[in-house]
């Protein structure tokens, strides 16, 4: 667009220059009404809050800000306990009325710097065939369709106008809209789409005022819709809507005329159907924006994505006729209701944000003390070299008391060049509180800068290299102390990077087609704004890379690229992008200070099998938002930050990716939190993490003490190895034998085979798993693997104890239902657990240094939790089981030997206790209960590793190696072998035919394990007719009297593992040994 001189008498343009001038006034005089007038607030202080009511009415955000300078929030809704007391307290001190309430939910913080922009207006003087304004634009097909646009309606006429219309070779009426002015004084508008016209309807009143519409239309339904200043004022669907099928698309590649409507493609204009006002800002997408969009369009945000058309002087061909102007507009503000809080009625209620009223400022207790103090003490010595070197009052000489004034970009830049200089040469070498206090809330005067358009950028620019001087400045070492005594006022130390993140969005209209980075460093700090097309065929990382002083090391973080190939896919065309840096420094050291009280529950230290000590900020804090349409834009990142931590022997460091959450505990600014983040890879000197989100991130260190030294380690590494390795050969030879030597199939030989399966599996992954921390993936199966097998082996451990007491107590329940039950708990019920614990906790199931369970999350209690209720039920079934065998080897001792001695007695009674204890430890997984005692004594932690890494070795020599059935097979083998070859050497024909082979060789007798055997069970009677008839004891050769079978020191039991069907009589003499 060209512009060109109007003429002073022009009406169009002397209205439409008043009009602006009185919407400028007007805001100035309100923004000066606002800021001068001097307020005397009441105070009233409580046991934990100071209340400052200030009588002066203000807006929300001009209430909201005005508690933000003066280190204060604006007053909370109170609980409704509190409700009633709190009113009477008010009126009490003569406040009555309605006061703003800040929002606990969000902050309705409104970019103010957005307001005012330079825009160009075009005036349509009178109403002629010949003015127009062609868009410059290629329109591509529109299966929907916005187009926005600020309108000042001439009130003079009352014909039909235009505003616009988009005509095609195909059809001539393809888009239009069209209004005119009613009897009543209403605007009413027109729809037009294919030819089809929707019905006129009001929209806004003729009052020759500034007015801002949007138009709606999508090929689905024919639906559409119209509105005006913020409110839909129309809706309806059908618009366009032939038949049964939906209506086609605005066809592409069209004429966009602003002013008339075409008769011909780009001709043929009427006078009667000409626009006669001023238009400008219109925009057209290709989507249907929402109503929150067009609130934003309508407060000149422009809405980025599927933008078609954007309002440009360099788009427009402008006819001669018409007028242009380019002027300074002031936009509509917001029209969202804010909270209020009635004090005589003790209710709440809304109203406008931008109503004035009164409002009340709210301090912590202990925040109202040190403001307090540092008045008292305060010197005034930097503010007053601050004003003398300046030449005039930048800083009021009593920040406490003052007013807060409005800056422009010269005086905020002046003001931040003299505080530069004087902190840079070092005439304050520690700032006092008050001074602290000064510096941050000049930073936050800054950081709300309103950056007109027009203005010149290179100050801009200057402005955030000064801004980042003195925040450096401020966060040096020295003045640790000085951070200290105000954390309370500010509420806490990340207030600064919370204005660093305001001031860094300035930068954002320095980035251009030619320049789409900016990177400011000063020392420690520092921040970069970029400008990311995502057109582009091929997206690739984000990184800000950051080089630490004087360290030669650097910290990252990045957005992947498959993350930009998800915006793009969600129909992004660009983003900005905000990075902050902060170097280690008295920023982390303030934040180590606040102790546990700034961390929230998510990330509560585990003990990692040391002592804890502490949680400190180890590294840098850095910084990551990506922003679209000024709106935030959710994205995961990855970061990588170097530790600043001093090499301590004696202490052990476990790192945690954490970000800093505004919104947890927002009286103390916040805390850390661990939500969505995990440690990736972690170094002795670094940490690389993951975050779904984006935000301001670091790793914090957690100190342990040493309660073991490296070589105990070590060591207890060394005996886990070999004892698993032993342990996993000997349930293996156990497991085979059970298949191979051809023991007597029962419940409980079933039992034990899965549960020396499920072990075995268990102690081999466990061996192994150290090899697998390098690879994520490889880890991550290995941890689901171990978390299976050893719920496995826990769940038959479980079994085992239900077996032994369906042996005690009675239970009417089939053995085929039993085992179907055994089967659903061993194996069903930790598929369970693992399946839901990896559904609900996927993204924090791993731990961060080794393939198990993460102990620092809950996923830890998926396991722990099962094997302590096993454990509980298994040390009740074994306690019974030690209760019913000393019982009935009290009663079998005074039946045999009822004249035996009494220490005969209590010998008898204590191998009768040990015994069942020794022979169930094993199995029913009692010996992990000295873990809980791991922490007292490294002994502890000795005898934990060699009575657990070698529970498959026990099971191998209580239930094989030294169990008689498993013996008596094994024998068996041997002497069939033996047979087999005797008889094929002498009789092979008739051994082989001969169904007699059934006692000894020697005297024809049983054998006298099989005599043990048929009298001390049952179980002899239940075995199949073959095992009967063809199998026997080939080589005992001592017989046994019954003297000896019956004697108190041999038993009438022999003790096994494996009984195929025991009886309860039978148990109850199991343990008489």
């Amino acid at each position: 667009m060209v512009r060109r001189d109007l003429r002073p008498d022009s009406w169009f343009f002397s209205f439409l220059l008043g009009s602006l001038s009185r919407s400028l006034f007007a805001f100035a005089a309100l923004a000066k009404n606002q800021t001068s007038k001097g307020f005397a607030p009441v105070t009233i202080e409580t046991s934990t809050y100071v209340y400052d009511y200030v009588s002066t009415a203000l807006d929300w955000w001009h209430a909201d800000r005005y508690c933000e300078h003066h280190f204060a929030q604006l007053l909370f809704e109170p609980q409704d306990s509190e409700e009633a007391s709190f009113s009477k307290l008010l009126q009490s001190h003569h406040i009555r009325g309605s006061v703003w309430l800040n929002e606990r939910d969000g902050v309705l913080h409104r970019p103010q710097w957005r307001r005012n922009h330079i825009v160009p207006v075009l005036v349509f003087r009178d109403k002629t065939d010949t003015k127009y304004v062609k868009v410059l634009s290629d329109f591509p097909a529109l299966p929907a369709v916005t187009a926005c646009a600020h309108l000042q309606w001439d009130t003079r006429t009352q014909e039909i106008a235009t505003i616009f219309s988009y005509a095609v070779p195909a059809f001539i009426n393809e888009f239009q809209l069209r209004g005119f002015v009613d009897e009543e004084g209403f605007v009413r508008f027109a729809l037009i789409v294919h030819g089809h016209h929707s019905p006129y309807l009001p929209v806004f009143r003729a009052d020759g005022q500034w007015h801002h519409f949007c138009v709606t239309w999508q090929q689905e339904n024919g639906t559409w819709a119209i509105y005006a200043d913020g409110k839909r004022r129309a809706s309806a669907s059908g618009l366009c809507a032939v038949g049964p099928s939906a209506p086609q698309a605005i066809y592409g590649q069209g004429t966009f005329i602003i002013g008339q409507d075409q008769d011909s493609l780009g001709g043929t204009f009427k006078e009667k159907e000409s626009f006669s006002g001023n238009i400008t800002d219109l925009h057209i997408w290709q989507k249907v924006l929402g109503a929150e969009q067009v609130e934003k369009v309508r407060s000149c945000w422009v809405v980025e994505q599927d933008l078609v058309f954007g309002w440009s002087s360099e788009a427009l061909e402008v006819e001669s006729t018409v007028q242009e102007v380019t002027a300074q507009f002031l936009c509509p503000g917001p029209v969202e209701e804010c909270r209020v809080f009635d004090v005589g009625s003790s209710g709440f209620s809304y109203a406008s944000c931008l109503q004035s009223l009164p409002f009340i400022c709210r301090y912590g207790k202990d925040a109202y003390q040190q403001l307090k103090k540092a008045e008292l003490e305060s010197s005034h010595s930097l503010v007053s070299r601050m004003n003398a070197l300046a030449e005039r009052t930048v800083i009021p000489e009593n920040i406490f008391t003052s007013d807060v004034q409005d800056m422009n970009l010269s005086v905020a830049l002046g003001a931040l060049d003299v505080l530069a200089t004087i902190l840079r040469e070092g005439e304050t070498p520690v700032l006092e509180s008050s001074d602290l206090l000064v510096v941050l809330q000049l930073l936050k005067r800054v950081s709300e800068v309103e950056v007109q358009e027009g203005e010149e950028l290179e100050m801009l620019e200057q402005l955030g290299q000064y801004y980042v001087e003195v925040t450096e400045l401020i966060l040096e070492e020295q003045n640790i102390e000085t951070w200290s005594s105000v954390s309370q006022v500010i509420r806490g130390p990340m207030a600064v990077v919370e204005l660093c993140d305001r001031m860094v969005s300035h930068l954002a209209p320095l980035l251009t087609a030619g320049r789409t980075k900016i990177t400011i460093q000063h020392g420690n700090v520092g921040m970069e704004v970029r400008k990311l097309e995502l057109s582009r065929q091929e997206l690739s990382s984000e990184v800000y890379l950051v080089q630490s002083p004087g360290k030669g090391r650097h910290d990252l973080i990045e957005v992947p690229a498959e993350e930009m190939q998800k915006l793009k896919a969600r129909g992004l065309r660009r983003v900005t992008v905000k990075h902050m840096w902060f170097g280690y420094g008295s920023l982390q050291r303030c934040l180590s200070s606040a102790g546990s009280s700034a961390i929230s529950q998510d990330m509560a230290a585990s003990d990692q099998g040391q002592k804890y000590l502490s949680t400190t900020v180890g590294t840098a804090v850095i910084a990551s938002t990506l922003l679209s349409d000024y709106q935030e834009v959710s994205t995961a990142v990855h970061y990588h930050l170097q530790h600043h931590v001093q090499d301590l022997p004696d202490k052990l460091v476990g790192p945690i990716c954490a970000f800093w959450n505004f919104s947890l505990s927002p009286d103390a600014g916040g805390m850390w939190s661990t939500a969505g983040c995990s440690v990736v890879t972690s170094l002795p000197d670094s940490t690389a993490c993951f975050c779904n989100h984006t935000t301001n991130f670091a790793v914090l260190l957690q100190m342990y003490e040493m309660q073991r030294s490296t070589k105990e380690e070590l060591t207890l590494q060394t005996l886990t190895f070999i004892g698993c390795g032993v342990s996993f050969c000997a349930l293996i030879v156990t497991f085979v034998l059970f298949l191979v030597v051809g023991v007597p199939k029962s419940e409980r030989t079933t039992v034990h085979k899965n549960l020396i399966f499920a072990l075995a599996a268990a102690e081999a992954l466990l061996m192994f798993s150290e090899l697998a921390k390098t690879n994520q993936v490889m880890c991550f199966t290995v941890t689901a693997f171990l978390h299976l097998f050893f719920m496995a082996a826990f769940s038959w451990m479980l079994v085992e104890g239900l077996l032994l007491w369906s042996k005690v107590v009675a239970v009417n329940m089939s053995e085929d239902r039993r085992m179907k039950f055994y089967y659903v708990a061993g194996w069903g019920l930790p598929v369970i657990i693992v399946g839901v614990t990896l559904a609900t906790s996927f993204n924090k199931y791993v731990a961060d240094n080794h393939c198990w369970l993460n102990v620092q999350t809950n996923v830890i209690w998926a396991f722990v939790g099962p094997v302590l209720f096993i454990l509980a039920v298994n040390t009740f079934v074994l306690f019974r089981v030690v209760v019913v065998t000393v019982s009935s080897a009290r009663r079998r001792s005074k039946m045999l030997t009822p004249n035996s001695s009494l220490e005969n007695q209590i010998g008898i009674q204590i191998w009768a206790t040990a015994k069942p204890v020794l022979v169930l430890l094993p199995v029913l997984g009692l010996t992990w209960v000295c873990g809980v005692l791991v922490h007292l004594s490294i002994i502890w932690a000795y005898v934990f590793i060699v009575l657990n890494s070698l529970q498959g070795l026990y099971i191998f020599l209580v239930y094989a190696l030294y169990n008689s059935e498993v013996r008596n097979a094994i024998q068996r083998m041997k002497d069939k072998k033996k047979a087999l070859s005797f008889t094929n050497c002498s009789h092979p024909i008739n051994y082989l035919s001969s169904p007699r082979n059934t006692t000894s060789w020697e005297t024809g007798k049983l054998s006298p394990s099989a005599a043990e055997s048929a009298l001390s069970s049952p179980v002899q009677k239940d075995l199949p007719a073959k095992n009967i008839t063809s199998k026997g004891n080939f080589g005992a050769k001592i017989p046994m009297g019954m003297s000896s079978i019956m004697s108190p020191e041999r038993p009438a039991v022999e003790l096994t593992a494996f009984k195929s069907s025991v009886s309860k009589q039978g148990v109850l003499r199991l343990f008489s040994r």
